[in-house]
This record gives structure tokens, C-alpha cells and sequence, in this order.
């Protein structure tokens, strides 16, 4: 019988007669979309315990989000982006605003730059009112995005976020995929660990 070693050896052997199979630069790296991209982000943000909240109006999303809120102290709600603070405003959704991150802060609300459909991604950047804390600090992460953010694949945010700024590009742009996750002892998932524990899409 042979050992193991014996194997790897003769298998090494073989290899160096052998000629190397050509790379294939043709076949996609990517598997196609075959959905509606929001649908595709859905599916893909939910298979890694992130939830999207799709909407055919901004009336609509709104309006579950002030439902989705209403469990929630105003004063532990926190926004600082001008342009989502006023639509929070505009529909009575009650939240507060500081340039300090308060404490007891339960969920924390922010805009984004782009989803990415083929891993249910969520690209941010530094360039956003709300500052960097906000997308790791807050328990609850909610996202306010439109349908025309969607892209298919990480390399249309990329390109994306470049011609948006050109030569201006933010200081930090990231990823955010899924709420926070780790394994990392005795292989046990557990949520939350090192950022939100929950992660909520709404889009229009």
C-alpha cells in the first residue's frame, strides 16, 4: 500500500512531464444576474442574515420605517445626513442628531453610494454626512437607497464612485456586506461582534 507521501511524489512527478493548461482569459468570472438586480441584491444580502426592504414609492418606504422605528426611543435613533433628516422630518419619523455618537444609540440611519447585487454588498464612503462611525458603531444599521444605486458587480461601484468624485476620491470607501460577523471561537457564528448586529436595507 502506499503512503502518502509516496502519492504526493509520484503526482509531482507526473506533473513536471506535463504541459500546463492554458489559462481561460474568455469564460466570465462572474456567474450572469439573471433577476432584477434589487431582487438578485435581496437574495444575496439575505443569505448572509441581512434584510432589504423593497418599495415601489418613497411614500411606502417611509412609512414602514417609521413602523420599523416605532419600537425605538427617538433619542436612540440617530441620522446626520441633511438630505435624509429632512425626509425623516417630512414624515414625522422622530430621530435626533449629533456629531457625537451618544451612548445609548440603538440605530444608527445612513445614505450610501452604491449596492452591489452580485454579493448583496453595500458600498460607503467617508464623503458621507454622517461620518464613519455610523456605519460601524450604531447596533442596527439602516440604509436608505435607491433602485439606480443597484449594479451588477463590484467593479460598476468601483467605476462608479470614481467618476462620481474624479480626482476627489473620499479618504475611506468600504464594503459593507451582511451585519458583523465572526467565527472565531470554538466556530461558533456570532452576529454583532465587531459592528452592527443587524443590518436593514430599505430601497425605492
Amino acid at each position: 500500500m502506499k503512503s502518502a507521501r509516496q502519492g504526493i511524489l509520484e503526482k509531482l512527478e507526473k506533473a513536471l512531464h506535463e504541459e500546463p493548461a492554458k489559462p481561460d482569459f474568455d469564460t466570465p468570472v462572474y456567474h450572469p444576474i439573471e433577476k432584477p438586480l434589487e431582487i438578485a441584491f435581496k437574495e444575496n444580502l439575505e443569505k448572509i442574515s441581512g434584510s432589504v426592504h423593497l418599495f415601489s414609492t418613497e411614500k411606502g418606504l417611509f412609512e414602514n420605517l417609521k413602523s420599523f422605528l416605532s419600537g425605538f426611543n427617538s433619542e436612540t435613533i440617530l441620522c446626520n445626513e441633511k438630505e435624509l433628516t429632512g425626509k425623516l422630518s417630512e414624515f414625522e419619523i422622530l430621530f435626533t442628531s449629533a456629531l457625537k455618537l451618544p451612548e445609548n444609540i440603538k440605530v444608527g440611519i445612513t445614505s450610501c453610494e452604491f449596492l452591489v447585487a452580485h454579493t448583496g454588498s453595500v458600498m460607503v464612503s467617508s464623503s458621507q454626512q454622517g461620518g464613519r462611525q455610523m456605519f460601524v458603531y450604531p447596533p442596527i444599521h439602516i440604509v436608505i437607497a435607491k433602485k439606480e444605486q443597484i449594479v451588477p458587480y463590484l467593479e460598476q461601484a468601483y467605476s462608479g464612485i470614481q467618476e462620481k468624485y474624479r480626482n476627489n476620491l473620499p479618504s475611506q470607501i468600504s464594503i459593507i456586506t451582511g451585519p458583523s460577523r465572526t467565527a472565531d471561537i470554538e466556530k461558533t457564528l456570532i452576529l454583532g461582534a465587531h459592528g452592527p448586529k443587524e443590518f436593514h436595507v430599505f430601497i425605492f
